[in-house]
């Protein structure tokens, strides 16, 4: 490896100096370093703790290769055909161990590195030096190379000062790393959301003109980008951006809503609510979200001359999921569930007999009732129906008795009125 330039040598901040680090990763970079290679903590662990975040993945980066990696660890395996790298483990932790990659020219012939017309990198795995990997890296408060056993930080691209400056900045020409990986521009968005970082002006106009690209991505890793966009507490601010930028039509099958429209009102609803659970430690799902992303989708496909058709309601869920599916490779686990918020919606107001009491006991019961709330709150509703399944859960038997007694006495006009709040939050 060639000598490291000490001009990319940082002054180690203090943070780094007093963060406690992931045991599992420190003794990662001893064996390393042990068995003659080198190893440093990279990337967004060292990102987050200078920009006041507490971690939690640990990469690593060293100059082993993936096999040579595999060999010192017995409890790992090597995984990726785009990229290859290595998962070392412990029973309660994972960490990724990467090897330093070549800095190959766009002109450049290598058998290991394929592109497609576009200029997407297919296959990468050409080892390479310190110096050239973090060439590789995207952004620079990302190439940031940490030894916490010599305690020097190393920084090739000023990426302390960008961390500083609160600013995103590409390394590289963002057009064109922008075509060797067009999931930069949503890496892109997701970090100035996490960070509250600016994002540079060509890394702005990158977005804009190779965000199309996006539509050559597979299903499944834009799955990927989708629940790491979403499930990070900053959801509707993603939401925004990506809608500003043009390319939230990659991610989630909706057409533009005006501003006012109850469709856009109730999808910043859910998202709210799940960045509120993620910062009050509660669980979420991506199946609860993209239920209610896809909401708006779902009525406008079952409405026949401006009124709910309950049959194209049914028949269309299957379809409306199968469209999402093309975007993001939806995991089949999360496609009865996402059904069952949206069938659950009509029983929830109708409330026909017994049927509440076998509501209560449905294992999506909770999900379509917290979908109900957030239906109400985006319309402003003033019926009570969500008041009213939040008494009947309270109370006892008797009360239960009495609520629906009251509720049947209520009730006037043919069956299909019943459907009125259901069109009105539609």
């Amino acid at each position: 490896m060639k000598k490291t330039n000490k001009q990319s040598r940082a002054r180690t901040p203090r943070v780094l100096k007093e963060s406690k680090f992931s045991p599992l990763s420190i003794e990662i970079i001893k064996k390393l370093k042990k068995s003659g290679f080198q190893g440093y903590l990279v990337g967004g662990c060292i990102r987050d703790l200078l920009s006041g975040i507490t971690p939690k993945d640990f990469d690593i980066s060293t100059n082993a290769t993936p096999e040579e990696v595999r060999k010192i660890f017995k409890s790992s395996r090597i995984i990726g055909k785009r990229f290859r790298l290595v998962h070392v483990f412990s029973r309660n932790e994972l960490i990724e161990v990467s090897t330093f990659r070549a800095n190959i020219s766009r002109d450049e012939n290598n058998s290991e590195v394929l592109k497609d017309s576009a200029g997407k990198i297919l296959r990468d795995n050409v080892w390479g030096t310190l110096e050239e990997d973090c060439i590789r890296r995207d952004f620079s408060v990302n190439a940031l190379y940490f030894d916490p056993l010599q305690n020097i930080l190393y920084d090739f691209h000023n990426g302390l000062e960008h961390i500083q400056k609160k600013v995103l900045v590409s390394i590289g020409d963002p057009q064109l790393r922008f075509e060797e990986d067009p999931v930069r521009s949503l890496r892109a968005i997701r970090f100035s959301s996490k960070l509250n970082f600016k994002i540079s002006n060509d890394v702005k106009e990158a977005i804009y003109k190779k965000g199309h690209l996006l539509g050559n991505i597979s299903n499944a890793r834009m799955f990927d980008e989708f629940c790491k966009i979403f499930l990070t507490k900053q959801a509707l601010e993603n939401f925004k951006k990506l809608n500003s930028f043009g390319v939230l039509k990659y991610l989630i099958n909706t057409r533009e809503y005006n501003e006012h429209t109850f469709d856009l009102k109730f999808q910043h609803a859910a998202l709210i609510n799940t960045d509120n659970r993620l910062k009050a430690s509660k669980s979420v799902t991506p199946g609860f979200l993209i239920a209610a992303l896809l909401w708006p989708k779902l009525m406008d496909a079952s409405k026949e001359k401006g009124n709910l058709n309950l049959r194209k309601f049914f028949r269309s869920m299957d379809g409306t999921i199968r469209e999402q599916q093309v975007l993001t490779a939806v995991p089949r686990k999360f496609h009865s569930y996402i059904k069952d918020i949206w069938s659950l919606q009509l029983k929830l107001e109708t409330r026909l007999g017994h049927q509440p009491y076998k509501i209560l006991n449905h294992p999506r019961f909770r999900a379509a009732y917290d979908f109900l709330l957030l239906r109400e709150e985006a319309a402003k509703d003033k019926q009570g129906i969500g008041d009213w399944w939040t008494q009947f859960q309270k109370i006892n038997r008797p009360g239960k008795i009495e609520l629906l007694k009251r509720l049947k006495e209520s009730r006037s006009g043919p069956v299909e009125k019943k459907f009125g709040f259901l069109e009105e939050l539609s």
